[in-house]
């Protein structure tokens, strides 16, 4: 993410509960994939599971994207 998006979420962590949450959700999903990372060699349901988050993790990103876009254009 861009320092700016970074910036906005912060803001609208105060102001928007959904955005708290895909943030929360965000930092988390980080936190086990880097559990993932940190083995060098993955069972296969580890596999799954760190492809599960990753997918995860990705919708939630997408989402906090599509709030910030709507924020810049609404000029806030």
């Amino acid at each position: 993410m861009e320092m700016k998006d970074e910036e906005i979420i912060k803001q609208l962590i105060t102001k928007d509960t959904e955005v708290k949450k895909l943030w929360h959700e965000h930092q988390e999903y980080e936190k086990i994939l880097e559990t993932f990372m940190a083995k060098s060699i993955l069972t296969p349901e580890e596999e799954m599971e760190k492809k599960r988050i990753q997918k995860l993790k990705l919708a939630g990103k997408d989402r906090l994207y599509k709030i910030i876009e709507k924020y810049k254009k609404e000029g806030n």
